[in-house]
Protein backbone atom coordinates (compact mmCIF):
# COMPACT_ATOMS: atom_id res chain seq x y z
CA UNK A 1 0.00 0.00 0.00
CA UNK A 2 2.96 2.51 0.56
CA UNK A 3 1.15 4.59 2.10
CA UNK A 4 1.86 8.26 3.35
CA UNK A 5 1.20 11.68 2.99
CA UNK A 6 0.86 12.29 -0.25
CA UNK A 7 -1.13 9.09 -1.09
CA UNK A 8 -4.80 10.68 -0.31
CA UNK A 9 -6.64 8.50 -3.14
CA UNK A 10 -5.01 5.44 -2.36
CA UNK A 11 -5.14 5.26 1.14
CA UNK A 12 -9.03 6.14 0.74
CA UNK A 13 -9.63 3.05 -1.46
CA UNK A 14 -7.49 1.29 1.25
CA UNK A 15 -9.94 2.11 4.15
CA UNK A 16 -12.63 1.04 2.21
CA UNK A 17 -11.05 -2.22 1.78
CA UNK A 18 -10.36 -2.25 5.37
CA UNK A 19 -14.01 -2.06 5.98
CA UNK A 20 -15.11 -4.82 3.73
CA UNK A 21 -12.58 -6.83 5.35
CA UNK A 22 -13.81 -6.59 9.04
CA UNK A 23 -17.12 -7.13 7.80
CA UNK A 24 -16.68 -10.06 5.51
CA UNK A 25 -13.29 -11.75 6.56
CA UNK A 26 -12.51 -14.15 9.39
CA UNK A 27 -8.71 -12.55 9.58
CA UNK A 28 -6.79 -9.76 7.94
CA UNK A 29 -3.25 -10.33 6.93
CA UNK A 30 -0.92 -7.88 5.32
CA UNK A 31 1.68 -8.69 4.22
CA UNK A 32 4.46 -5.79 4.57
CA UNK A 33 4.93 -2.23 3.17
CA UNK A 34 1.76 -0.85 4.70
CA UNK A 35 3.46 2.24 4.87
CA UNK A 36 5.81 4.03 2.61
CA UNK A 37 8.41 4.60 5.08
CA UNK A 38 8.15 3.69 9.08
CA UNK A 39 11.69 5.33 11.34
CA UNK A 40 10.24 3.17 14.54
CA UNK A 41 7.60 3.24 16.45
CA UNK A 42 8.32 5.26 19.29
CA UNK A 43 8.32 8.26 16.40
CA UNK A 44 5.19 7.14 14.32
CA UNK A 45 3.09 6.73 17.41
CA UNK A 46 4.12 9.62 19.39
CA UNK A 47 2.11 12.52 17.38
CA UNK A 48 0.63 10.88 14.37
CA UNK A 49 0.18 13.02 11.14
CA UNK A 50 -3.48 13.10 10.25
CA UNK A 51 -2.89 10.40 7.01
CA UNK A 52 -1.21 8.19 9.94
CA UNK A 53 -4.07 8.62 12.70
CA UNK A 54 -6.73 7.98 10.01
CA UNK A 55 -4.73 5.37 8.82
CA UNK A 56 -4.39 3.81 12.54
CA UNK A 57 -7.96 3.98 13.29
CA UNK A 58 -9.04 1.99 10.51
CA UNK A 59 -6.62 -0.44 11.74
CA UNK A 60 -7.80 -0.61 14.88
CA UNK A 61 -11.51 -0.72 13.83
CA UNK A 62 -10.56 -4.23 11.85
CA UNK A 63 -8.82 -5.46 14.58
CA UNK A 64 -11.86 -4.83 16.96
CA UNK A 65 -13.93 -7.17 14.61
CA UNK A 66 -11.59 -9.61 13.33
CA UNK A 67 -7.85 -10.99 14.25
CA UNK A 68 -5.64 -8.98 12.25
CA UNK A 69 -1.91 -9.35 11.20
CA UNK A 70 1.32 -7.27 10.36
CA UNK A 71 3.79 -8.11 8.21
CA UNK A 72 7.16 -6.56 7.63
CA UNK A 73 7.73 -4.78 3.79
CA UNK A 74 11.75 -3.51 2.35
CA UNK A 75 9.87 -0.39 3.61
CA UNK A 76 8.26 -1.10 6.96
CA UNK A 77 10.46 -4.06 8.25
CA UNK A 78 10.93 -1.53 11.58
CA UNK A 79 7.29 -2.05 12.30
CA UNK A 80 7.88 -3.34 16.05
CA UNK A 81 5.32 -4.60 19.02
CA UNK A 82 4.15 -1.49 19.88
CA UNK A 83 3.04 -0.10 16.81
CA UNK A 84 0.93 -3.91 16.82
CA UNK A 85 -0.23 -3.44 19.97
CA UNK A 86 -1.75 -0.04 19.26
CA UNK A 87 -3.70 -1.57 16.18
CA UNK A 88 -4.70 -4.77 18.10
CA UNK A 89 -2.43 -6.39 15.54
CA UNK A 90 -0.29 -9.51 16.14
CA UNK A 91 3.17 -9.46 13.97
CA UNK A 92 4.22 -12.04 11.28
CA UNK A 93 6.89 -14.09 10.60
CA UNK A 94 8.33 -13.32 6.91
CA UNK A 95 8.23 -15.78 5.64
CA UNK A 96 5.41 -17.52 7.22
CA UNK A 97 3.79 -20.80 7.41
CA UNK A 98 -0.60 -20.92 7.44
CA UNK A 99 -3.05 -22.73 8.18
CA UNK A 100 -5.82 -21.86 6.19
CA UNK A 101 -8.98 -23.54 4.61
CA UNK A 102 -7.20 -24.37 1.21
CA UNK A 103 -4.47 -26.07 3.11
CA UNK A 104 -1.34 -24.42 4.00
CA UNK A 105 0.31 -21.51 2.39
CA UNK A 106 3.52 -20.05 2.44
CA UNK A 107 2.98 -16.20 2.61
CA UNK A 108 6.15 -13.72 2.43
CA UNK A 109 6.55 -10.01 1.51
CA UNK A 110 8.35 -11.27 -1.39
CA UNK A 111 11.97 -9.31 -1.40
CA UNK A 112 13.71 -11.72 -0.27
CA UNK A 113 13.32 -13.74 -3.42
CA UNK A 114 14.69 -11.45 -5.45
CA UNK A 115 18.43 -12.88 -5.49
CA UNK A 116 19.35 -11.07 -8.89
CA UNK A 117 19.62 -8.13 -7.12
CA UNK A 118 22.49 -8.53 -5.35
CA UNK A 119 23.02 -4.30 -4.32
CA UNK A 120 20.07 -4.70 -2.71
CA UNK A 121 20.21 -8.17 -0.61
CA UNK A 122 23.68 -7.02 0.57
CA UNK A 123 21.13 -4.04 1.59
CA UNK A 124 18.85 -6.15 3.00
CA UNK A 125 21.07 -8.20 5.46
CA UNK A 126 22.54 -4.96 6.88
CA UNK A 127 19.48 -3.34 7.74
CA UNK A 128 17.34 -6.87 9.13
CA UNK A 129 20.30 -6.85 11.41
CA UNK A 130 19.32 -6.36 14.70
CA UNK A 131 22.17 -4.94 16.10
CA UNK A 132 22.14 -2.67 13.15
CA UNK A 133 18.58 -1.93 13.99
CA UNK A 134 18.83 -1.14 17.58
CA UNK A 135 21.66 1.36 16.74
CA UNK A 136 19.32 3.13 14.08
CA UNK A 137 16.40 3.34 16.58
CA UNK A 138 19.09 4.95 18.99
CA UNK A 139 19.58 7.68 17.39
CA UNK A 140 17.60 11.37 17.60
CA UNK A 141 14.53 11.70 15.47
CA UNK A 142 15.54 14.17 13.05
CA UNK A 143 18.94 11.87 12.71
CA UNK A 144 16.47 8.64 11.59
CA UNK A 145 14.68 10.69 9.47
CA UNK A 146 17.33 11.83 7.09
CA UNK A 147 18.79 8.25 6.99
CA UNK A 148 15.31 6.96 6.23
CA UNK A 149 15.50 9.73 3.26
CA UNK A 150 18.57 9.27 1.72
CA UNK A 151 17.78 5.75 1.62
CA UNK A 152 14.69 6.04 -0.65
CA UNK A 153 16.27 8.63 -2.60
CA UNK A 154 18.98 5.85 -3.06
CA UNK A 155 16.49 3.45 -3.92
CA UNK A 156 14.67 5.23 -6.24
CA UNK A 157 18.08 6.67 -8.09
CA UNK A 158 18.76 2.76 -8.68
CA UNK A 159 15.73 1.16 -9.72
CA UNK A 160 15.23 3.15 -12.33
CA UNK A 161 18.75 1.85 -13.91
CA UNK A 162 17.43 -1.99 -12.89
CA UNK A 163 15.59 -4.32 -15.34
CA UNK A 164 12.43 -6.04 -14.33
CA UNK A 165 14.62 -9.04 -14.70
CA UNK A 166 16.75 -8.27 -11.74
CA UNK A 167 13.91 -6.79 -9.82
CA UNK A 168 11.78 -9.66 -10.12
CA UNK A 169 12.09 -12.89 -8.05
CA UNK A 170 14.83 -15.74 -8.98
CA UNK A 171 13.07 -19.05 -9.98
CA UNK A 172 14.90 -21.20 -8.02
CA UNK A 173 14.65 -18.74 -4.62
CA UNK A 174 10.70 -19.69 -5.05
CA UNK A 175 11.36 -23.45 -5.76
CA UNK A 176 13.61 -23.62 -2.60
CA UNK A 177 11.23 -21.56 -0.13
CA UNK A 178 8.21 -24.27 -1.31
CA UNK A 179 10.57 -26.70 -1.10
CA UNK A 180 12.18 -25.99 2.68
CA UNK A 181 8.21 -25.08 3.24
CA UNK A 182 7.71 -28.89 3.60
CA UNK A 183 5.81 -31.62 1.11
CA UNK A 184 2.41 -30.77 1.76
CA UNK A 185 2.97 -26.99 1.08
CA UNK A 186 1.54 -26.35 -2.82
CA UNK A 187 1.46 -22.42 -2.86
CA UNK A 188 2.76 -19.13 -2.51
CA UNK A 189 1.72 -15.81 -1.62
CA UNK A 190 4.02 -12.75 -2.16
CA UNK A 191 3.66 -8.88 -2.83
CA UNK A 192 6.59 -6.63 -3.62
CA UNK A 193 7.75 -6.72 -7.05
CA UNK A 194 4.44 -4.73 -8.15
CA UNK A 195 4.17 -7.65 -11.07
CA UNK A 196 0.75 -9.29 -9.78
CA UNK A 197 -0.39 -12.42 -11.03
CA UNK A 198 -0.84 -15.91 -10.63
CA UNK A 199 2.26 -19.11 -12.22
CA UNK A 200 1.96 -22.33 -11.96
CA UNK A 201 5.11 -24.19 -11.42
CA UNK A 202 6.67 -28.09 -10.37
CA UNK A 203 8.58 -28.24 -7.23
CA UNK A 204 9.97 -31.87 -6.66
CA UNK A 205 7.39 -33.17 -8.98
CA UNK A 206 4.71 -31.52 -7.06
CA UNK A 207 2.13 -28.64 -8.89
CA UNK A 208 2.62 -25.51 -7.12
CA UNK A 209 1.47 -21.85 -8.02
CA UNK A 210 2.84 -18.42 -6.66
CA UNK A 211 0.32 -15.88 -6.10
CA UNK A 212 1.53 -12.40 -6.26
CA UNK A 213 -0.26 -9.94 -5.11
CA UNK A 214 -0.91 -6.29 -6.38
CA UNK A 215 0.33 -2.90 -5.30
CA UNK A 216 -2.28 -0.03 -4.36
CA UNK A 217 -1.79 3.28 -6.45
CA UNK A 218 -4.63 5.17 -6.96
CA UNK A 219 -2.65 8.63 -6.96
CA UNK A 220 1.00 8.04 -9.03
CA UNK A 221 -0.62 6.69 -12.00
CA UNK A 222 -3.02 7.28 -14.96
CA UNK A 223 -4.37 3.39 -13.81
CA UNK A 224 -5.54 2.87 -10.64
CA UNK A 225 -4.78 -0.25 -9.24
CA UNK A 226 -4.65 -2.61 -6.52
CA UNK A 227 -5.98 -5.78 -4.87
CA UNK A 228 -5.81 -8.66 -2.58
CA UNK A 229 -5.96 -12.87 -2.36
CA UNK A 230 -9.05 -14.34 -0.49
CA UNK A 231 -8.20 -17.56 1.11
CA UNK A 232 -11.08 -20.12 1.31
CA UNK A 233 -12.45 -23.51 1.43
CA UNK A 234 -12.43 -23.44 -2.77
CA UNK A 235 -8.81 -22.49 -2.79
CA UNK A 236 -7.01 -19.10 -3.27
CA UNK A 237 -8.50 -16.14 -5.39
CA UNK A 238 -6.75 -13.25 -6.54
CA UNK A 239 -8.63 -10.12 -6.79
CA UNK A 240 -7.66 -7.19 -9.21
CA UNK A 241 -10.86 -4.68 -9.37
CA UNK A 242 -11.17 -2.26 -11.82
CA UNK A 243 -10.59 1.76 -11.72
CA UNK A 244 -14.52 2.28 -11.06
CA UNK A 245 -14.47 -0.52 -7.99
CA UNK A 246 -11.30 1.00 -6.47
CA UNK A 247 -13.19 4.50 -6.43
CA UNK A 248 -16.36 3.32 -5.02
CA UNK A 249 -14.36 1.80 -2.05
CA UNK A 250 -12.64 4.84 -1.48
CA UNK A 251 -15.74 6.53 -1.66
CA UNK A 252 -17.01 3.91 0.24
CA UNK A 253 -19.72 2.73 -1.33
CA UNK A 254 -19.03 -0.52 -2.71
CA UNK A 255 -21.07 -3.45 -1.52
CA UNK A 256 -18.34 -6.24 -1.71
Amino acid sequence: MHLGPDSPATAAAFHGFLRQAAAQADALILAGDLFDAWTGDDIGLASPEPWLRAALNALQQVSARIPLWLGHGNRDFLIGPALARYVGARLLTDPALLDTDAGPVLLAHGDQYCLADRNYQRFRRIVRNRGVQAAYLALPVAARRRIAAWARGRSRSANRYKTQTIMDVTPHAIATALREAGPDVHALIHGHTHRPGRHALTVDNRACERLVLPDWDLDHTATPRGGWVVIDTEGLHLHQPDAATLAEMAAGQASK
